[in-house]
């Protein structure tokens, strides 16, 4: 029997990927969970296993190929595993029939879908009709505006939008109801090309924003010019991690109205605590550092100061308080950045975080994370000290409410009992939604956080 493996659902809002490894090869006996092919997505490297077990008879993915949820891998024909359990009386198929009951079990279960959803097709010529010449319909009242919710909802209405996950993610950023889009890709696929080329001619998405709500406009970037007019130029295509990155970087930086706070917490006795302990943590499998303890801090911070473990929902004039605190870890990696989750850290002990965030580190470097391990976060840590720097101000996280940035430690005099004294001072750098938390409030967040980390029980008096 011919069984067919096929790119399963991975992770929310992940449709489709590349094909960066083959595994296996036509005429390979494979057993169940066997990696068949490695899969990247733009949120991370997956391995796809099979779920069958038996002789692959065809191979359907290619190294680069772009492929998306639902389509067939291998087909694997799952009689050759059970060969020894074949009854002997079972008479064999004539010849002639042989080749028929072949192609009838390769054949797909259900054809492929279609490039363009019928329904989006019909959609789009329906609108493109005449009025006049359309014919009689009952009146009906107009709808009432649509709010951004209801923009997320169109696509789960009407099918699978006939655009990559890239292009309908940068429409969602400008606004733009990609089913009004016309498409000039041939079979009607729609590209960031004709995103840009709706926005430019005016067709806004301002009626879309909710009652109170004013969008931004937006006029789509300009041009570049041709840089080779003045010199030698070499053009590199963004990868998958690049291409995720500057999409959540943008969307951020025009949504949230960014204001960052700053501090320095003295970290002299911080410092002989993690040598002090550091052996014994590495015996649980972790590496003691001042991330694993300002995660427990912040986690701390976050019960203490619930705003800062929020979401703003402009849409319907709400906050929306977390109860559970998810700490992203910003990892640079050779791929660049990606953020572990720590989940549920203010319930975990200090040299229980620092082993997991070594072993989320490591993973990230080693294209092992999984998809949903980099999502959930509630606030991110930034920690730039290993590279160097004095001070930066990190992008929030959107749709979290804030980020703390941790730069290199430096030996500085702090006065201290009529006289100065040499300390480690620690900077920190506090950025937050203004929408939802009060520049006082990110001070008092902040300052806490930097006595928590100068006398450790500041997290227990309350």
């Amino acid at each position: 029997m011919i069984e067919e493996v096929k790119i399963p659902e991975i992770s929310e809002n992940v449709e489709s990927g590349t094909i960066v490894r083959v595994l296996v090869e036509v005429g390979d006996m494979i057993d169940i969970d066997d990696v068949l092919v490695e899969f990247e997505t733009e949120k991370a490297l997956v391995d796809i296993p099979s779920t069958v077990k038996g002789k692959i008879t065809e191979l359907l993915a290619k190294k680069g190929d772009e492929m998306r949820v639902g389509d067939v891998i291998v087909r694997v024909d799952t009689k050759e595993s059970r060969s020894d359990d074949k009854d002997p009386a079972e008479p064999e198929p004539a010849v002639e029939d042989a080749p028929k009951k072949k192609e009838a079990a390769e054949a797909p279960k259900e054809p492929p879908p279609a490039e363009v959803p019928e329904e989006v097709k019909a959609e789009v010529d329906e609108n493109e009709k005449d009025e006049s010449q359309a014919p009689e319909k009952p009146v009906v009242a107009p709808e009432p505006p649509v709010t951004h919710k209801k923009i997320e909802d169109r696509p789960a209405d009407r099918g699978p939008a006939p655009a990559t996950p890239s292009v309908r993610r940068y429409a969602r950023e400008l606004g733009v109801d990609i089913y009004d889009l016309k498409a000039s890709e041939p079979g009607g696929r729609i590209t960031e090309e004709d995103v840009k080329a709706h926005v430019k001619k005016g067709e806004r998405a301002d009626k879309m924003a909710p009652p109170g709500i004013v969008s931004t406009e937006m006029t789509g970037e300009p041009e570049l010019p041709d840089f080779s007019r003045w010199g030698e130029v070499e053009t590199v295509e963004l990868d998958g991690v690049r291409r995720i990155t500057a999409a959540n970087m943008a969307t951020a930086w025009r949504t949230v109205p960014h204001v960052t706070q700053f501090d320095q917490a003295d970290i002299t006795g911080l410092q002989e605590f993690i040598q002090k302990n550091a052996e014994t943590v590495a015996q649980n499998g972790g590496k003691l550092t001042v991330t694993a303890i300002l995660v427990k801090v912040c986690a701390a911070a976050l019960k203490k100061f619930g705003r800062f473990n929020a979401s703003i929902d402009p849409a319907h004039q709400r906050l929306i308080l977390k109860k559970y605190v998810h700490i992203g870890i910003a990892a640079d990696t050779p791929r660049g950045l990606l953020v572990p989750v720590v989940r549920n850290a203010d319930q975990k002990s200090i040299s229980r975080l620092a082993a997991e965030i070594t072993d989320l580190a490591d993973r990230a470097r080693n294209k092992k994370l999984k998809p949903d391990e980099m999502e959930g976060g509630t606030f991110t840590l930034s920690n730039q000290g290993g590279i160097g720097g004095v001070g930066f101000t990190p992008i929030v996280f959107w749709p979290q409410a804030a980020i703390l940035g941790v730069s290199r430690a430096s030996i500085m005099p702090r006065y201290i009992d009529g006289e100065f004294k040499p300390r480690s001072l620690l900077p920190l750098s506090l950025s937050f939604d203004h929408r939802i938390i009060d520049g006082a409030d990110a001070a008092r967040f902040l300052r806490w956080v930097c006595e928590s980390l100068e006398h450790p029980f500041t997290m227990v008096l309350e």
